[in-house]
């Protein structure tokens, strides 16, 4: 193995490669700014970039991800052999354009869509729910122009009404497509949109109200099902037409496994498009989303691009022109290799997962627990007390065992609230539950005896909660162990 060091060269202002084993493949240093003016033998190029990928965090212990890090190994050969074909060049890859539209009317008839015998879907495959919820925004934008152009009234000032919770993509679609972002704020103790809050937020102007069935912060699911009620009244009221957009990029591959009477998908009036992110619990590598709508009425056609090719027609509404096949292909891999049986199996052992993973750090005595235990499979958990260290310190500290938890303080009016959150996927074991305990464990006995200091990141601090850890952290280890045990004698569903 080829270890490399960087340096200063002398005389340069920039940075260089050097080789321990340079003399192996080279002699000379490498610019790290600028391309190099001769090439290099392959084998070096490999090592130098091998060897600094070292550094890089274990994406099977990147537990601040929903993006899946794991697949059958049959799937990563199909993603190779298509590594190399432009999804774009649809007169070249025809099947791959068809098993991306098989995809689409799959995914929509689990979210229930009014798709009928014979009749197709409407939706597109993208790089993600970035792109998904650009896509869906953009058609309710238009649509509302459009009506409010027919009614000869303003048209300048859209909204869209969310909960502060939402993903960052929410507000990069209101800053680059000049839409204003209406945020219910949150509340200790209530992490999700209140519907009623958001209703209230509804004008003229509101092209629609995104739900979230998966909160980022939390993985709770929002009421789509109440916000319908709520909304349609109003509309009633006021004579508007203000539509839901579903943002189920995390729930969106658990409702229908775990929760199918939930109603949140298309039986629900008037939600009018979903995203779903196919590299989340999709269980696809990351670069792949999905966009559906209620009916081709929903997507404007001025937004739709033709294409011709091998005599038939070929719509595509993407922000993205080429892009690979890999991903789609992938999917559809996935869909018809686990079928329903496979997505529900999947999705139950997570939550099992999660379950032990959650029970094992209420055990510990020194947390808070803020999900639920209906929604995506994560836990999320915040110090009783922070006075001697903060949910910071301890992500920071657990990368010594390897592991990326992230640690966060929730959004506008809960911003006291500081988090560590875990996401459960497929290839988090139960084994894996166990042994994140046990290190955080370790981190609270080596904490508790360290001289207590005031963090700089502000915390959430509940005194009154200290006489109810009085219990060393060996007692809480082996209540821990114990509790575990008599969990996993009492199941017979293997790990993921």
């Amino acid at each position: 193995m080829v270890v490399t060091t960087t340096t200063a060269a002398e005389g340069r202002d920039e940075h260089v490669h050097f080789s321990t084993f340079a003399t192996r493949y080279v002699r000379n240093p490498l610019p790290k700014f600028r391309m190099p003016e001769k090439s290099i033998p392959k084998e070096a190029a490999y090592q130098i970039i091998s060897d600094e990928l070292m550094l890089d965090g274990n994406p099977r212990l990147n537990l601040a991800s929903f993006v899946t890090t794991w697949m059958e190994p049959e799937c990563d050969r199909l993603i190779m052999a298509s590594i190399n074909k432009n999804y774009v060049d649809m007169d070249e890859y025809p099947v791959t354009t068809e098993l991306q539209n098989r995809c689409v009317n799959m995914i929509a008839r689990l979210f229930n869509a009014p798709v009928g015998d014979g009749e197709t879907a409407v939706g597109v495959g993208t790089v993600g729910s970035s792109e998904a919820i650009m896509l869906a925004g953009l058609a309710f934008k238009r649509k509302w122009q459009q009506r409010r152009k027919s009614e000869g009234k303003p048209c300048d000032k859209p909204n869209i009404v969310t909960g502060a919770n939402v993903q960052v993509c929410w507000e990069k679609f209101a800053r680059y497509f000049e839409v204003e972002l209406k945020e219910v704020k949150l509340s200790q103790g209530y992490y999700v949109m209140d519907p009623v809050k958001a209703v209230e937020m509804v004008d003229e102007n509101t092209i629609c109200v995104a739900a979230i069935l998966g909160s980022t912060l939390t993985g709770e699911f929002e009421d789509v099902k109440l916000l319908n009620e709520l909304l349609e009244k109003k509309n009633a009221e006021t004579g508007w037409d203000t539509p839901i957009h579903v943002d189920a990029a995390s729930g969106g591959f658990v409702a229908p496994f775990l929760y199918p009477d939930l109603e949140w998908d298309f039986r629900v009036p008037l939600v009018k498009s979903i995203n779903v992110s196919g590299h989340k619990y999709g269980l696809v590598y990351a670069g792949v989303g999905w966009v559906i709508w209620r009916n081709k009425e929903e997507l404007p056609e001025d937004l739709i691009f033709h294409i011709n090719y091998l005599g038939s027609d070929q719509p595509t509404f993407t922000l993205n022109f080429s892009k690979g096949s890999s991903q789609i292909i992938a999917q559809y891999y996935q869909l018809i290799r686990l079928g329903f049986e496979g997505y529900k199996g999947v999705m139950e052992n997570c939550m099992e997962n999660t379950k032990v993973l959650r029970e094992g750090i209420e055990a510990t005595g020194r947390f808070n627990l803020l999900s639920k235990e209906m929604g995506v499979p994560l836990v999320a958990f915040s110090l009783k007390d922070s006075s001697r260290f903060t949910v910071f310190d301890l992500s920071e500290n657990l990368r010594r065992f390897g592991w990326i938890v992230p640690a966060y303080t929730m959004p506008a009016n809960a911003q006291h609230v500081a988090v560590l959150r875990v996401v459960v996927r497929e290839d988090f074991g139960r084994s894996l539950a166990e042994r994140l305990v046990n290190d955080i464990c370790k981190l609270i006995d080596e904490m508790d005896v360290r001289p207590g200091r005031v963090s700089t990141t502000e915390a959430h601090v509940d005194m009154e909660a200290d006489k109810h850890f009085r219990k060393s952290v060996q007692q809480i280890k082996q209540e821990v162990t114990t509790h575990w045990r008599r969990l996993v004698e009492g199941t017979t569903r293997g790990v993921c």
